[in-house]
């Protein structure tokens, strides 16, 4: 008899186990879809610099980009876990990530949000350029793009292009990058590294290191794509790398680098509201 009841009792838990797990998953898939929603407003309404410096003026942005780089770092690091499947790129986690992404590279084009990261979001810039190297190549470039240009209009500063500049996986994360299949992805990583290029004191510094380990056949390869931007990128990029392997062995630069805008405005295409 006491046997019975244990079983009984047993069965009984099971079941409240399951519907408290169904009552979770619930509960997960709101927070996410409402997360989902309200960053993708946040996303759209971040596209006017008066709404940037408005956030700003909250004092809650240190805490909204922690928050965001946490939610990165989980969705990301699931990704690469192959016991995991992978997301739908309709899923609400994915158009969660991806407008968080999106609030970040709209801070990051306005000057007073590129400021603001570069002194005050450190951390946040260091785990991008980390996840950046963890996404394999195909993967989700919707979210590797916005990444990307986030870092590249936090270079229009000088101390946030300083820190980038310093991050040792950024070499071999550009030569991850430029082999991915998403020309947006090459584009943008190619922006990314004339950021590098163009700024005399950075490039010097690196050069060793670039030309030992750094895959010009990719971008020569790349100057053959049916992308017309990133053809032309790409070309622009092996001509820059020229003049400044000229200039490390002693020459002297070009004058079509010499005319190469610098910070703040050195592309017609950082500036960008998302």
């Amino acid at each position: 008899m006491k046997n019975g009841l244990w079983t009984h009792e047993k069965l009984v838990l099971k079941q409240q186990l399951w519907e408290c797990r169904g009552q979770l998953q619930q509960q997960k898939d709101f927070c996410t879809e409402l997360g989902a929603s309200c960053c993708t407003l946040l996303w759209s309404a971040s596209q006017k610099e008066e709404a940037i410096r408005d956030i700003l003026a909250n004092g809650k942005l240190e805490d909204f980009l922690s928050i965001a780089g946490q939610t990165l770092e989980t969705f990301i690091k699931l990704l690469v876990d192959e016991a995991k499947p992978q997301q739908s790129d309709n899923s609400h986690e994915h158009n969660f990530v991806l407008a968080l992404a999106g609030v970040v590279t709209n801070i990051a084009a306005v000057s007073c949000g590129r400021d603001f990261l570069s002194s005050s979001a450190h951390i946040l810039l260091g785990t991008m350029l980390q996840l950046l190297g963890l996404m394999k190549p195909g993967v989700f470039p919707k979210l590797k793009v916005l990444m990307l240009m986030a870092l590249y209009n936090t270079t229009i500063n000088v101390n946030g292009l300083k820190f980038i500049s310093e991050r040792p996986e950024l070499l071999p994360l550009m030569c991850h990058l430029l082999e991915d299949p998403d020309p947006e992805v090459c584009l943008q990583s190619l922006r990314l590294l004339q950021s590098l290029i163009l700024e005399r004191e950075i490039m010097p510094g690196m050069a060793t290191d670039f030309r030992r380990s750094f895959p010009l056949s990719r971008i020569n390869h790349l100057v053959s794509s049916c992308h017309p931007t990133l053809k032309q990128t790409a070309q622009e990029t092996l001509e820059d790398l020229a003049a400044v392997s000229k200039l490390c062995s002693g020459g002297t630069m070009t004058s079509k680098v010499e005319l190469q805008p610098q910070l703040d405005n050195n592309s017609n295409t950082r500036n960008i509201l998302y």
